[in-house]
């Protein structure tokens, strides 16, 4: 006999909340075209109508495979990718074509149907955590491939994307989804070992010299990346996501202060006698100290304070005269015409994602999960963290890309791929247990010894006499057999 306890599914709350969700960027979509032109195009309705048909198809494949999983990921990407689309188009109106939010849209169908792959396919994620040491070695080649000179291409000033066969792909995207699976592997498997073996030193344990290895070969692709490919959003990501995994895995704060002050370290000598991030550190101090190498920025922080609080509308700023507004300043351009309150909105919107991947994490059973979904949902904290705190200064500018905002197809492929394993284990960690009814373990049970040399000889039958102090009464179990030949 088995039980199980009732568990609700939540996809009614998923299909609610996708109603406001394409609201938005369907609403972004409408209001910029009649802010600007007073009508609506042909057939407005088109891709309207294709998102929603789209998005249900996606919820009832959710629904059908991974009926468990969190109810508020999906909507909150949809949201996402709907404000993406609406402020491309609007990009687009304002250069009068140019097609980016179509390209986009595209990128978006091939990111919907890897989202479908994973949802559909992978039955169990734990079939990942077979292969830790490959996956390190295929992430950190994909990390290090733009360095390679005949693939190797440097746009806008960093080296991070290869051009295969006329198309640019920027391969740390999907780096970043191999390192974190090897990361939660190799840590789910010595979690202990890194928490507690070592050399005592006072209060701290010192790891040992093995367990160190793997944190120096991150913390040297770091330095390649951000020496060679000049790229410092890439190497925070990738050392930052590795030590917060580490902190994951072995509760000890330590691992935290050593990583920082190595990464710290690394940078300041970086700093002394690499020019490119010498730039970055003034552009971010002082930008108005160079108008022409700190463009970019001034445009941007000009764009966000004429929105003010509440934006100038859909339509009706200016984010065009933002340099790549479709890219790394998209958030700059939101800024611009949804204002600071929208602008806070975006980033509530991630806080919800990173808030169900930790939620996942508690919930899910065992220590591979639990590692992957916090991995995940540090990615877009520290992804989001350093494209936004660059865009309004918090930080020195980096050249990552906004999640699910961004112009990018391999960024936004990426993400998408993200969500559906994010799905897929909180489907894992929300169904309902199967409980089995209580069973006696025979292997535990005493066993009564009898005294063989007390009994009488040629006794037929349960005795009769009183047992001994201590012993247990014969019962017809455990009487004495009748000899043979005795009627």
């Amino acid at each position: 006999m088995t039980s199980t306890k009732a568990t609700p599914t939540r996809r009614l709350a998923e299909l609610g909340l996708l109603v406001p969700a394409l609201a938005i960027g369907i609403s972004g979509y409408v209001l910029t075209n009649l802010n600007r032109t007073g009508t609506l195009p042909t057939r407005w309705w088109l891709v309207p109508g294709l998102c929603i048909v789209v998005v249900l198809a996606v919820h009832l494949v959710v629904r059908w495979r991974t009926p468990y999983a969190d109810p508020i990921i999906l909507p909150v990407v949809v949201a996402l990718c709907g404000l993406g689309l609406a402020m491309l188009n609007r990009l687009d109106m304002a250069i009068g074509g140019g097609g980016v939010a179509r390209i986009q849209l595209v990128w978006m169908a091939v990111g919907v149907a890897i989202f479908l792959a994973v949802i559909i396919f992978l039955r169990d994620y734990r079939v990942l955590q077979r292969y830790p040491y490959l996956l390190f070695i295929v992430g950190m080649v994909l990390l290090l491939l733009p360095l390679l000179p005949v693939i190797g291409t440097n746009i806008n000033g960093s080296r991070i994307w290869i051009r295969v066969v006329g198309y640019s792909f920027q391969p740390a995207e999907i780096a970043k989804i191999v390192l974190t699976l090897a990361f939660a592997s190799y840590l789910a498997d010595r979690s202990e070992v890194l928490a507690s073996a070592g050399k005592k030193l006072g209060a701290l344990t010192l790891p040992r010299l093995r367990d160190v290895v793997p944190v120096f070969i991150m913390w040297a692709a770091g330095v390649v990346v951000l020496v060679f490919q000049n790229d410092l959003g890439t190497a925070l990501l990738f050392f930052g996501l590795f030590v917060v995994m580490m902190y994951v895995a072995t509760d000890r704060i330590s691992w935290v202060i050593g990583g920082l002050a190595a990464f710290a370290g690394a940078a300041f000598v970086i700093y002394r006698f690499a020019g490119h991030v010498q730039v970055r550190v003034d552009s971010w101090l002082h930008p108005f100290s160079d108008l022409n190498q700190n463009y970019q920025i001034i445009q941007g922080q000009f764009g966000m304070a004429w929105g003010g609080l509440f934006g100038r509308g859909w339509g009706l700023g200016s984010p065009s005269l933002i340099p790549l507004a479709g890219t790394d300043f998209i958030s700059a351009a939101l800024g611009e015409e949804i204002g600071l309150a929208g602008l806070v909105g975006i980033i509530v919107l991630y806080a919800l994602i990173v808030a169900r991947g930790l939620k996942t994490a508690l919930l899910v059973r065992d220590s591979y999960g639990k590692l992957l979904t916090a991995g995940f949902s540090f990615v877009f904290v520290l992804q989001v963290t350093a494209i936004i705190g660059g865009v309004t200064r918090l930080l020195p500018l980096t050249g990552l890309t906004t999640p699910f905002l961004s112009r990018g197809g391999s960024s936004l492929v990426a993400n998408w791929a993200i969500a559906a394993l994010l799905m897929v284990v909180s489907h894992q960690a929300r169904r309902p247990v199967v409980e089995f009814e209580p069973f006696v373990d025979l292997d535990f049970e005493q066993t009564t010894v009898i005294d063989l040399s007390s009994l009488d000889e040629g006794v037929v039958g349960p005795r009769v006499s009183t047992p001994p102090d201590g012993a247990a009464a014969p019962d017809d179990v455990t009487q004495p057999l009748p000899k043979a030949g005795v009627a």
